[in-house]
């Protein structure tokens, strides 16, 4: 008889906590910036970045324009916690989205993030909650032809952060994520899935009626 092996156990840092990024990293995160930046406004906004990361470098981006930013991930930065205009959650994804009210957001990002999720849809039917009507949500995640650049890039030429990919439990290609935004409440009208980076990555817009 198989023995069913426990889950390993939760990651305890947040991206970019314990080291720097690398130019692959770097990249990547400016390409994600045209993105959210061309399909969503945050002036006079309520803002989540969940999955922000430990310096939750694009939120500092937004964050004099946003009316208010709600961050999440396993650890943040000091500096981020005492600011003013942000409410700092600490925990893991998707557990600590029960602290954020409903339809309390009006652009939520979750970037790089739902690929490391072990109960995705858990997460997505959270964000569906917490998005106030006419709001949006936008999701990068990694394509499976993203899935041997990446594990190129970090197992063979040690470019990319190796904990990082053995931390990954999927891959979406537009056809994997489209059908999980629908289970979780977005109507196929409100969302724009498609590739993007060289079709090393997914995105996806979803906006809330």
């Amino acid at each position: 008889m198989l023995r069913q092996r426990s889950r390993p156990a939760a990651r305890v840092e947040s991206f970019g906590q314990e080291y720097r990024l690398t130019p692959v990293d770097r990249l990547g995160i400016w390409l994600s910036t045209r993105q959210l930046r061309r399909y969503a406004q945050f002036g006079g906004k309520r803002v989540g970045d969940f999955g922000c990361g430990y310096q939750a470098s694009f939120a500092r981006t937004v964050l004099e324009e946003t009316a208010h930013v709600s961050l999440i991930d396993v650890a943040l930065a000091p500096d981020l916690k005492r600011h003013p205009k942000i409410s700092a959650i600490e925990g893991h994804l998707p557990e600590t989205l029960v602290a954020v009210d409903s339809e309390s957001l009006d652009v939520i990002l979750c970037v790089s993030v739902l690929e490391h999720l072990w109960e995705p849809m858990r997460a997505l039917l959270e964000f569906r909650r917490i998005l106030a009507p006419g709001g949006v949500c936008l999701l990068n995640v990694p394509s499976w032809r993203g899935k041997r650049f990446l594990e190129f890039s970090a197992f063979r030429l040690g470019l990319s952060p190796r904990a990082e990919m053995d931390d990954h439990k999927m891959y979406y290609d537009v056809r994997d994520l489209w059908p999980l935004l629908v289970q979780a409440g977005f109507r196929p009208s409100g969302i724009r899935a498609f590739a993007h980076k060289f079709g090393l990555n997914t995105f996806a817009v979803c906006r809330a009626e």
